[in-house]
């Protein structure tokens, strides 16, 4: 049963291995400390350049509402060309026969045309400060975005850390392992040992071999991960340069990380925006009940010129200033559903707005906890990994002077290795539990 496992786990180990070194895929190794991995990896990031264009968009939108409330000038030119008719003529007995609109059978006209609302029940203002309000929420919404992309990063980091850790540790235990397969083959052959105890080492060490084979294809897994999360070639080996500091690192009090987090979170921020913004849609709603008053003027430049009478063919300019008012006297109540309309989703908006305040409490409290208890658990762990190595030295000098069990050095052994994997996890937790209140206070 043990001889098939390994077999099967030795086989995977080889198909993965092919996996990662193909002909065809340079493997490229690269040493890379934390900030350089988010400086790649928010440059490479897909996210943010949508984001980003998300950002123009409504930067257009913000353009094209500001401009309804400027004067437009348009420029028009025709030419028309009328079907052959006879002139329209007066005789006068005794006086003969005048022709009163002569037949100009080509007509050209040029039209400059100026026009600029004075009036639309605050449509114009309403447009614009939402469109405004929407453009600060993208904003917003692209420093959420690259928050998210931080600590995507981070953790694809740390748990790539992590994972050489855990290898770093399985790896001593086998060498300590062989070791101790050495020490005791030896007292076997000396009568010192039971073919029983040399067992129990052989299959500690296979189990540790076993837990080997995990470790190598979970950096491997781990660093395909982080590749992909910096958007870079996935065939990419990468080394980690980082180590983490708990003991001189001070926790702020969670008050004021839930002060900073009301004053800076990105989400919050884009919401108070979209707020506004909702608030002025109601004013917008009830543009209808106001009358809408335009000014405009135009200068004609024709031939011939339809004011100009009688008719000559020549280009002769005229021009006409107006002033407009249109009013709405029944609208079968749709402005009144609009303005319901738009008051109801501001009311919508608020509870959502207060919602995601609850949450955001919620969020930095939750995670102010975590990171308390990370950190007091890396100082427990370091404890322990010094107590184990140790435990571990004593252990193994006894066994080797034949005054301490084979099972005591076995149980040394696991212990060492277990101390050391809790306190890569417990680093790891500290590490992405200062990710997490980084973000959840709106910091970076």
């Amino acid at each position: 049963m043990l001889i098939n496992k390994l077999r099967k786990s030795f086989i995977t180990a080889i198909l993965f291995s092919f996996l990662f070194t193909c002909p065809g895929k340079a493997q490229e190794k690269r040493h890379l400390s934390l900030e350089e991995s988010l400086k790649i990896g928010l440059e490479n990031s897909k996210i943010l350049h949508s984001s980003k264009m998300k950002i123009i968009s409504a930067d257009a939108q913000l353009s094209m509402a500001n401009a309804g409330g400027l004067p437009s000038l348009a420029l028009g030119a025709n030419y028309t060309r009328l079907s052959n008719v006879a002139p329209y003529t007066i005789s006068i007995p005794y006086f003969g026969t005048y022709t009163l609109s002569p037949t100009i059978l080509d007509n050209y006209t040029a039209k400059l045309s100026l026009q600029q609302p004075l009036f639309t029940g605050f449509k114009i203002s309403s447009n614009s400060e939402i469109a405004k309000n929407n453009s600060l929420a993208a904003k917003q919404d692209y420093s959420k975005d690259e928050q998210d992309v931080i600590y995507n990063i981070k953790n694809a980091y740390w748990n790539l850390f992590l994972t050489g850790k855990l290898k770093e540790a399985i790896d001593e235990n086998v060498q300590q392992m062989k070791a101790h397969l050495d020490d005791i083959q030896n007292f076997f052959k000396q009568g010192l040992a039971t073919k029983n105890e040399v067992l129990k080492v052989e299959v500690q060490l296979s189990e540790a071999q076993l837990s080997q084979i995990d470790a190598r294809n979970s950096v491997k897994i781990a660093t395909v991960n982080f590749d992909n999360v910096i958007n870079i070639s996935l065939a990419t080996e990468i080394e980690v340069q980082e180590d983490a500091e708990v003991e001189n690192e001070n926790i702020e009090d969670i008050d004021q990380l839930i002060d900073k987090a009301m004053k800076n979170r990105p989400d919050l921020k884009s919401l108070q925006y979209r707020l506004n913004a909702s608030k002025n849609g109601i004013t917008l709603a009830q543009s209808g009940w106001y009358p809408q008053v335009v000014i405009g003027g135009e200068y004609d430049y024709e031939k011939p010129n339809s004011r100009i009478l009688p008719l000559e063919d020549n280009f002769k300019a005229t021009w006409a200033v107006e002033v407009g008012l249109t009013y709405s006297l029944w609208d079968w109540g749709t402005t009144r559903a609009q303005t319901t309309q738009a008051e109801s989703q501001y009311e919508q908006t608020k509870d959502s707005y207060s919602t995601l305040k609850d949450a955001v409490t919620l969020d930095v409290t939750q995670n102010y906890y975590n990171l308390v208890k990370a950190k007091e658990k890396v100082l427990v762990t370091e404890q322990t990994v010094n107590q184990a190595e140790e435990n571990y030295r004593v252990t193994d000098e006894r066994f080797k002077q034949g005054l301490t069990l084979n099972s005591e050095l076995l149980d040394a052994e696991v212990a060492l290795v277990q101390a050391k994997t809790n306190c890569a996890q417990s680093i790891v937790d500290y590490e992405l539990a200062k990710a997490q209140i980084e973000r959840s206070t709106g910091g970076k």
